[in-house]
């Protein structure tokens, strides 16, 4: 029996994950894989690096399922592998103490407490925000905004000229602009970072 996120209880899914439930495991890994990912790109640049990160953070979860805590955070404790996944690249990259010092501190404020809180409520919002996008223009922004396609691989997907892309993406921006919660200072940094290194 397939499972369905929306008629699911997290807490249950936990429950099931921790007990080897490989159905529970794909629920969870579809339900945060775009937030993960959008986050990782923010810090790395890098859609291979993303994508490496984001199996590795994957395989970590199902191999230390056992110790998940069903009724703390699962938000907050991705963030926190993935934050420490993320500092350990970095640590290789750097090439002398100084520069890993500046990186650790970078990230340390970047992913204490206070952020992830505000990071979660600013990824459920931007979610909900992406959402209220007309049908085809919603598959066009998570096309090429959430999963890192080209205008071409979209227009090649979607059947429609790269120009229509451009068009729909456009419209996105600027519907995201107007219609994003600015009541979340934090979060509307991010958005708008990403949104402008991504157009």
């Amino acid at each position: 029996m397939k499972i369905v996120p929306e008629a699911v209880n997290e807490k249950d899914l936990l429950i099931r994950l921790r007990s080897g439930d490989k159905l529970a495991f794909e629920v969870i890994y579809n339900t945060y894989k775009e937030r993960i990912t959008r986050n990782l790109f923010v810090l790395l640049k890098s859609w291979e690096q993303v994508e490496e990160h984001l199996q590795e953070l994957f395989v970590r979860i199902w191999e230390n399922r056992t110790a998940i805590d069903p009724d703390k955070s699962f938000q907050a404790y991705l963030y926190k592998i993935a934050t420490n996944l993320v500092t350990d690249y970095f640590r290789k990259l750097a090439r002398d103490k100084k520069m890993a010092d500046q990186l650790w501190d970078q990230l340390t404020i970047l992913y204490n407490p206070e952020f992830i809180s505000a990071q979660i409520r600013a990824d459920e919002e931007l979610m909900r925000t992406i959402e209220k996008l007309p049908p085809q223009r919603k598959t066009v922004f998570k096309l090429c905004k959430l999963e890192g396609k080209s205008y071409a691989e979209a227009s090649r997907i979607l059947n429609i000229s790269e120009a229509a892309i451009n068009d729909h993406i456009t419209k996105a921006n600027k519907f995201l602009f107007e219609n994003f919660n600015k009541s979340l200072p934090l979060l509307t940094f991010l958005f708008c970072r990403f949104i402008i290194e991504n157009i």
